[in-house]
């Protein structure tokens, strides 16, 4: 199957099935001399894996972590990473059913018009779970960024249906986004979102919500004219996440309400810098970063997977009930932080790589 590969310089492959053996992750182009180890890799897998609370899943995965190839001695030799995150508690017999029939807002039908053939058992291909090979291989574009760069990543949950945050990026505290298992840094609006998950789950319901994510240390540079613009790659690889279904990079829709005189972003000269006065570009202009902090968001639907009950069809296109079964996330958001944050660390780590061979090819300063 196509369209499992991303990045340029810097590539990763995404491998696995939710209920196959394991699932995992190739990354090519990965610097040489680069200190790396799975202790670097699994506090990323923590912070994704399921069974964390009473609003995530309750599967039991460890996500242990197992670096196969492209490392000796605990440094990258330059050659391609192979990462390996065995399966442990599968129970496919939760799926058995769904041989017939379509679920709702999945991609079971798509999957068998399109190739006649589908994983049923948690969703094969489909399935947030190989998620956790987006993670593994963030955490190695994350730890090339910070240490050519110092770039931090941070992502929270900003809003859970009509709750929602009013602090914005510029103001959030990030030591208390692991205060509360919804990743709010809003401590008090986080109970309030962790009450309303609560209540969707014992109704057998799920809901929705938006991560929004503030990358600090990009240089002026990164991204490529047209196609391959900044927040292009961005918007790609977010809206591959399982379960997303909007993007927007600075002010994005809010932007529309304003007037050019208020929304542009007015260069000034601080300290020598330039820099820009507001940041409603979200850091960046005609594809390429400009200096300014990143600030996009990332809206996830409700979990298609409820208890409630639901009309579809099967496989003859007759109508029939579903009935929900199975392990399931009532709000995907939580475990959505870690990898929004992965996912933003593999395009600006390709596109610094690239940024990069570039500057040495014309020896550009």
């Amino acid at each position: 199957m196509a369209g499992d590969s991303f990045g340029t310089l810097f590539r990763v492959t995404n491998w696995g099935e939710s209920h196959g053996k394991a699932i995992g992750a190739v990354v090519e182009g990965c610097p040489a001399g680069l200190k790396l180890s799975e202790e670097d890799i699994q506090p990323f897998l923590d912070r994704r894996r399921p069974g964390q609370s009473s609003i995530t899943t309750r599967r039991d995965e460890a996500d242990q972590v197992q670096i196969l190839s492209g490392v000796v001695d605990g440094i990258t030799t330059g050659t391609p990473i192979s990462l390996l995150i065995p399966n442990k508690d599968q129970r496919s017999k939760d799926y058995s059913e769904l041989q017939s029939i379509f679920r709702p807002s999945h991609a079971d039908y798509t999957y068998q018009k399109k190739y006649g053939i589908r994983d049923v058992a948690g969703g094969g291909r489909s399935s947030a779970r190989i998620t956790a090979g987006h993670v593994a291989a963030g955490a190695i574009a994350r730890k090339v960024l910070q240490q050519a760069l110092g770039t931090e990543i941070v992502a929270y949950v900003k809003s859970i249906q009509d709750l929602s945050m009013t602090l914005g990026s510029e103001e959030v505290d990030a030591s208390l986004i692991e205060k509360t298992p919804v990743r709010c840094p809003d401590l008090v609006l986080a109970d309030e979102m962790i009450a309303k998950i609560e209540q969707a789950r014992k109704k057998g319901d799920s809901l929705g919500g938006i991560v929004e994510c503030r990358i600090n240390s990009i240089p002026v540079g990164l991204g490529e004219p047209v196609f391959d613009k900044l927040e292009a790659d961005l918007a790609k690889v977010m809206m591959a996440i399982n379960a997303s279904k909007a993007f927007e990079i600075g002010s994005g829709f809010a932007g529309t309400l304003s007037s050019g005189s208020e929304h542009n972003d007015v260069f000034i000269n601080e300290s020598g810098q330039v820099k820009t006065r507001s940041n409603n570009s979200g850091g960046v202009l005609g594809g390429i970063s400009n200096g300014m902090p990143i600030v996009f968001r990332v809206a996830f639907k409700p979990t298609p997977t409820i208890i409630k009950e639901q009309e579809t069809v099967n496989l003859e296109g007759e109508e029939t009930i579903f009935h929900g079964r199975g392990r399931h996330d009532p709000c995907v958001l939580p475990r959505a932080v870690p990898i929004v944050e992965a996912m933003a660390a593999l395009v600006l780590c390709d596109h610094f790589l690239r940024y990069r061979a570039y500057k040495d090819l014309f020896n550009i300063d």
